[in-house]
Parts: structure tokens; C-alpha cells; sequence
């Protein structure tokens, strides 16, 4: 019988002719085989001879084709996180490339392609499981077909290493795409073991106690591997109907677990008395509630340009219908009635994407019918629109406009409650997902006692920062609503009263929010303060200006190079191996005198710095020294407002898939430049090439959609 579940330990063994990969706890599987320098697949039964190395891994995490090689991705180290529902869980610690090539071939592109998926894979929190499908949430696995292999179960969504798994699914699948495949064209489930799906985001598991009651607490962030990428590069949604920022996010309590911890492979014993309500023999209850969060599902960008704010563009709502009715058509069949709560601000540059929001939302339901509510603070604190009858599938959609920042502003973090109250009917309509252990099932299913019908989809600007105090809001009230439900809690408690657990909680749920923050925007989130402690401090606002200090320098000096990681990884760009000697993509091509500028600008501080020293100097020296600094005091200056007045010609740009608006302002602002009665003459007589140059690399590669 073929193994449906991943391979736990791997031997790679070495030779100059292949690659071949055996299970030493499961002697009678077939060998995996990958040729060398080919990469033709297949499967050998009984182990091959001849290897140079043997060494162990915990997994492969794929196989990608740069430009001058293909690489298998191996994990080498990976450290358990906890035990969910006796499944251990781990996080990817460290990997290793390996190539083809007998002898690896070097160019700067491929270094730089190598430099770009190393980095990436040190510092993205990627996690796996042998034996537990934790791509999908508990109410999914629940619906799922047990016979089909772990991989082939996962969610597509959140399959982050699905592009790279793809010639190992190919051949699993007998697909006969691509040329270094073997043309088998059928079926080959003995590599079903060594495909490992792979899930990037935020996974805590913690076992603790609410009134003496032991539990199992845990937090799973799911971020999507559609429209992956950084805070300004990736905003709004494409043709297809994924959003931008993607998350879903899934809070677990594991009630009677006995297999908790961190040692062994079987289950633990213990918890003698871990029992909800003290009757042994009672069975494992899992409960989970979910939530997601997601850009506004419009077609808008902000344009970074060296100013703090940048600029907001936003195109015709009408133009993106199709692709939104994609998006909500998935998230209905997915996840139910959508309450679609909007926290961007209601004027201001805010307000054109919150317009469009509801001008989009008013085209997708049948009969829209709006309400709002005023006060003395603003004169729209909720807005609520949703269709007085259910004609067709949009009209589960339930818009909530809540004026976050408005209602909260002046530490008065408690009144987001106004939210929560206007959002209970639904929340109590929606439920949540149970489920029991059903302990005769030897595949370890649940029998299914409640089902979750409905999910809060939460939006801000960013998705972060706001969208975190509003899902850890909902999360305290959901979970609290789980623990009286079934007797641990009794009515009119909350699971805040347990102080050890509020603290336990809070502290998570910020972890969570840093964790979503760190993949998008390059820092820890804002108002984190509030989540941890439950209020604002000033500590708390310090950490705040520092994190957003820091976002403004790596959202626009930084994130190029990380946009590219996610593109190259996630197969958003495939490097041309077509071409003969270097292609040089990641080289400068703007004129070497837009280039000096800064540099020009560090050297003027430095002189005027240099000559503001005091000087033992006669007074006949005093006149020159300081002509010599205001010179130089001059030229900084216009060396600064030169930068900051052109800044699109200074961000760190993403070069293998350059946003098309980044593409229209370079050219506009180099065309104004050449116009320039300064430096325009010498622009124009030194600029390397056309005024195309700057973005002839996105020939070097086309776009794939997985």
C-alpha cells in the first residue's frame, strides 16, 4: 500500500550522474530519482550504488529552474512546534540548493536569483507537517477525501510551495508538461511521499488552562501564495480575482488532548485529569473559528515616489466587476455569508478606496439597501449595506463600514466595542466549527457537531495594523462564546477573567499581528500596545514611529529586491535560459548622472560637516572656509530637492515584474528631466541606450499564472 502521507525522514545520496532520494523507515518504497544534469525524474525500486555523499534532510521543498541551472531545495533542519491534534508541527530552520550541475555554473543574475530565494526562505516563516494537512482549516480537513495523498488535500491557496513542487506533481500526476520530464503520462503514486506541501504565515500552539480546565490554545495565520508580495508593490486585486495581503486566519481550542507536547511520535500519556468537567473517558474536542482579511477588491496601486504618503491610484470600479465577482464567488463557496468590515478612514485620500469599496459592493448584491449611523465625533461612524433579499449568491455579502480611527482616536480604544455590537447577530448567525474525535476511525477524523457558515473578511489600507485590534476583538469574543457553549465557562464570564490566559492571549495575538505585518510591510505591526496589554501606552507609540520610520525606508528602498524573491519563488517570473552569455537584469540602466546624484548629496553633508569643525585658524581663513560651505551647502540642497522631487527614479523598483504605473512615471519623469535647462543636455548625451532601458529587463521573463 502506498504511503499517502509525506516521508519523515530522507536520505539524499550524491553521485555525479544523480540525485536519488530514499526513506530508511520505509525499506520496501521506491527510490526517487533525479538525473543529473537533465533533471529527468523517475522512481527505481531498491536503492541505487555508486553515491559519493549520504546525508539526511527533513524534506524537499521543490525544484526550480533558474537561468543556467535547476536546483533541488532540500530542508535540512526543521524545529518542531508543537503537537496539534497528536500531528506534530514544524517550522522550516534551514535549506540547502542543489545543483544539477555537476560543476555550478555562476553569472551575476543567477547569484543574484540564488541571493533572492536564500534570503527569502532564511527569513519567511514556512511550516509543515508530515501527517496533518495544515493548509486547511479543521471545518475543510473535516470535508476532505482521506484517500488522497496529503498534497493532493491541500488548499491551493495556501500550497505555498505548490510552483516549485510542480515537477514532482507532474510527474506524480503523469502530466507531460515541460521537456526534462519523462513523457510517462500515467500515474506514479510512489512519489506522492516525497511531495511536501509547504505553508507560509503564523503557527502558535501553546497549552495552558482557563478555570483549571487544560486546553490546547492555537493560532494558525494562512497567507495566500496568490498576489503575494510587499505593502506598496501589491495592492487591490488582479484579473483573477485575488487580492493583495491575503490571510486567513484560524483560532483553535483543543479541549481532552492527550497528545500534546513535544517528544515521541505516539501518544502522550498524562492528563489524568484533563477531562472538560472531570468525566473520563470523554472524547477530544476540537473547536475553531475563522477569519480572513484581504485588500479592497478594487483595482488601485499606490505609487511610492520618496514622499510618505504616496500617491493613490485608483481605476474604474467598473473595470474590476468581473474580476471581484471571482474573488466573492470563491470566498461565498469557501467560507459562507461575508460580513465585508471596512476600516479605512472616511476622508481623506482614505475615502476614494472606501467609495469604491461600496460602489463595488452595490453592482454584486440584487436589492441594496443602506443605513448608517452618525454622532458627534463624525458623521458616519457605521455604514451598513446589504441586500434586502437573496436573489442570487452576492447577496451574502454584508458591507460594514466602521470609522476606526474617528471612534478610537484619543486612546479611546474601547469603543471599537460599537463595532462588535453591530456585528453580533452575524456573528451568532455564522457559528463556528466543532468537532469530536471519533476515536474507532483509524484515520482520525472528526465527526462534525457544528459547522462555521459565515466569516468576518476585515480590511484597512494595509491590512494590518487596524485589521488587528478588530480580528483579536472578535477572536476574545468568539472564543469566550465557544467556552460557555460547552460548560467551562459559565454565562456572563469571560475568558479575559482567567488572567494568566488574557495575557497568554493577547501576547499571541500580537505575535500573529508581527508576524503578517513583517511579511508584507518589513516591520512589526502598530498598535500592538493595545493587543498586548489592552491599552495605549506611550512606549507603545515610540515603537510605533519607529516602525514606521523604518517601513517608510524599506517600502521604498528595500522591497524591490523582496518583491522579486516572492515572484521568483512563487513563479510569478521564469528566468529565460534561452539566451546566450549574461543578460544582466539586475543592473542599473538609468544615466550614470541620475545615479550620482545621491552620492553627490552625501558628499556635500560631509564637506559642510568637515568645514563647520573649529578651526585654529587665522581670521584672513574664515571668509573662504565659509564661502567653500555654502557652496557646498547649495549643492546639497538642490541635490536634495532634485531626489526628492524625481523620487520614482530612486525607489528600489522590483526588476523582474515592474509595476506598470512604476514603468509610466519613470518614463514621464525622465522625459521632464531631458527638458531639464541644467541638466538636460547631459542627461540626454550620456543616458546608456533608449528611454525603454530602464525596464528592457521585464523582456527577460513572462508572467505565469498558477
Amino acid at each position: 500500500m502506498k504511503s499517502l502521507v509525506p516521508f519523515r525522514d530522507i536520505n539524499v545520496h550524491a553521485s555525479t550522474s544523480h540525485y536519488a532520494f530514499t526513506s530508511p523507515s520505509s525499506p520496501s518504497a521506491q527510490t526517487l530519482v533525479v538525473e543529473r544534469p537533465s533533471g529527468d525524474i523517475r522512481l527505481n525500486d531498491g536503492a541505487l550504488l555508486g553515491a559519493k555523499r549520504v546525508s539526511s534532510i527533513a524534506g524537499i521543498l521543490g525544484i526550480i529552474k533558474l537561468r543556467l541551472d535547476k536546483y533541488i531545495i532540500v530542508i535540512t533542519k526543521a524545529q518542531p512546534m508543537g503537537r496539534l491534534k497528536g500531528h506534530m508541527v514544524y517550522k522550516i530552520i534551514a535549506t540547502e540548493f542543489l545543483s544539477l550541475r555537476e560543476r555550478p555554473l555562476h553569472d551575476p543574475d543567477e547569484d543574484t536569483y540564488l541571493n533572492l530565494l536564500k534570503t527569502l526562505l532564511k527569513t519567511g516563516p514556512m511550516y509543515f507537517s508530515y501527517s496533518l494537512d495544515i493548509t486547511n482549516s479543521f471545518q475543510r480537513q473535516a470535508a476532505a477525501n482521506p484517500s488522497l495523498a496529503l498534497w493532493q488535500r491541500a488548499d491551493d491557496r495556501f500550497f505555498w510551495n505548490k510552483f516549485i513542487q510542480s515537477d514532482l506533481i507532474d510527474f506524480a500526476t503523469g502530466a507531460t508538461s515541460g521537456s526534462s520530464l519523462r513523457q510517462h503520462g500515467h500515474r506514479e503514486p510512489g512519489a506522492d511521499p516525497f511531495i511536501l506541501p509547504v505553508m507560509f504565515g503564523m503557527m502558535r500552539i501553546t497549552t495552558t488552562r482557563i478555570k483549571s480546565t487544560p486546553l490546547t490554545f492555537v493560532l494558525i495565520t494562512r497567507r495566500s501564495r496568490h498576489r503575494a508580495g510587499t505593502r506598496y508593490l501589491t495592492r487591490g486585486m488582479d484579473e483573477q480575482g485575488h487580492v493583495a495581503n491575503f490571510n486567513e486566519t484560524e483560532q483553535i481550542v483543543v479541549l481532552n488532548d492527550e497528545s500534546r507536547g513535544l517528544g515521541g511520535i505516539g501518544v502522550e500519556a498524562g492528563m489524568q485529569n484533563g477531562k472538560v468537567g472531570g468525566f473520563e473517558g470523554q472524547d477530544m474536542q476540537v473547536m475553531s473559528y475563522v477569519q480572513t482579511r484581504g485588500s479592497v477588491p478594487v483595482y488601485w496601486a499606490e505609487v511610492n515616489n520618496l514622499r510618505y504618503v504616496p500617491d493613490l491610484q485608483i481605476r474604474g470600479v467598473e473595470t474590476a466587476a468581473e474580476a471581484a465577482k471571482s474573488h466573492f464567488d470563491e470566498q461565498i463557496r469557501l467560507y459562507g455569508d461575508n460580513y465585508l468590515v471596512n476600516l479605512v478612514n472616511q476622508k481623506g485620500r482614505e475615502a476614494k478606496v472606501k467609495q469604491a469599496y461600496e460602489q463595488m459592493v452595490r453592482m454584486l448584491i440584487s436589492s441594496p439597501n443602506e443605513a448608517s449611523q452618525a454622532n458627534d465625533v463624525t458623521d458616519e461612524k457605521i455604514r451598513v449595506l446589504e441586500s434586502t433579499q437573496r436573489s442570487h449568491e452576492f447577496d451574502r455579502l454584508h458591507y460594514v463600514y466602521f470609522d476606526f480611527h474617528n471612534e478610537t482616536k484619543g486612546l479611546r480604544w474601547h469603543r471599537a466595542q460599537l463595532l462588535l455590537d453591530q456585528l453580533k447577530e452575524g456573528l451568532l448567525q455564522g457559528q463556528y466549527f466543532r468537532g469530536v474525535d471519533m476515536p474507532g476511525d483509524s484515520q482520525g477524523r472528526l465527526e462534525v457537531r457544528n459547522r462555521q457558515v459565515a466569516v468576518v473578511r476585515t480590511n484597512c489600507m494595509d491590512c494590518l495594523d487596524r485589521t488587528n485590534v478588530v480580528q483579536t476583538m472578535l477572536a476574545r469574543w468568539t472564543l469566550t462564546r465557544q467556552l460557555i457553549d460547552i460548560g467551562v465557562l459559565r454565562p456572563g464570564e469571560s475568558a479575559d477573567d482567567d488572567q494568566a490566559f488574557k495575557i497568554l492571549f493577547r501576547n499571541i495575538w500580537a505575535d500573529n499581528a508581527d508576524v503578517v505585518s513583517r511579511s508584507y510591510s518589513g516591520t512589526g505591526a502598530l498598535k500592538t500596545d493595545f493587543t498586548r496589554t489592552g491599552e495605549r501606552t506611550r512606549a507603545g507609540m515610540v515603537q510605533d514611529l519607529n516602525n514606521s520610520i523604518t517601513r517608510y525606508v524599506k517600502n521604498n528602498f528595500s522591497d524591490g529586491p523582496r518583491q522579486d524573491a516572492f515572484d521568483l519563488f512563487l513563479g510569478a517570473f521564469l528566468p529565460d535560459s534561452s539566451s546566450t552569455g549574461s543578460s544582466l537584469v539586475f543592473i542599473d540602466r538609468r544615466p550614470v548622472l541620475i545615479q550620482s546624484i545621491p552620492f553627490v548629496l552625501a558628499a556635500s553633508v560631509f564637506m559642510v560637516l568637515i568645514s563647520s569643525l573649529p578651526r585654529s585658524s587665522s581670521g584672513s581663513a574664515w571668509w573662504p572656509l565659509r564661502l567653500f560651505a555654502i557652496l557646498w551647502l547649495a549643492i546639497g540642497f538642490w541635490c536634495f530637492r532634485f531626489i526628492y522631487g524625481h523620487g520614482v527614479l530612486y525607489v528600489n523598483w522590483p526588476k523582474l515584474n515592474t509595476p506598470r504605473w512604476a514603468n509610466e512615471g519613470y518614463q514621464e519623469t525622465m522625459g521632464a528631466i531631458r527638458q531639464d535647462k541644467i541638466i538636460g543636455s547631459f542627461v540626454a548625451r550620456h543616458e546608456r541606450g533608449a528611454s525603454t532601458a530602464r525596464i528592457s529587463h521585464l523582456e527577460e521573463g513572462k508572467k505565469r499564472i498558477q
